[in-house]
């Protein structure tokens, strides 16, 4: 079964920047859409950013502007360059696919996600 491992968090003043990294097993970059997700306590958690085989991104209002999401499909690997970050920002955040029409809310395979705190 697909493996995800998230890196990359840490604590960071308000308006640093920080680079999560996602590593991935079972050959899903060349295949499916890849995504970074978050979710801040007592919060659902929320797709910020995310990326198709093509190369074609997109975000959530929230971080637009502002996060880039990067993949490399020979590597198995999922980044996403945050910068002027904002305590807004502080959550886990987690890689996972990205499925079309909704269906990414039923995803059970998850890591155990990476820790970014903005302090103010």
């Amino acid at each position: 079964q697909v493996q995800l491992v998230e890196s990359g968090g840490g604590l960071v003043q308000a308006g640093g920047s920080l680079r999560l990294s996602c590593a991935a097993s079972g050959s899903i970059f060349s295949i499916n859409a890849m995504g970074w997700y978050r979710q801040a306590p007592g919060k659902q958690r929320e797709l910020v950013a995310d990326i198709t085989t093509g190369g074609s991104t997109k975000y959530a209002d929230s971080v637009k502007g502002r996060f880039t999401i990067s993949r490399d499909n020979a590597k198995n690997m999922l980044f996403l360059q945050m910068n002027s970050l904002k305590p807004e920002d502080t959550a886990v955040y987690y890689c996972n696919v990205v499925l079309p029409l909704g269906y990414s809310r039923l995803l059970s395979n998850w890591g155990q996600g990476t820790q970014v705190t903005v302090s103010s």
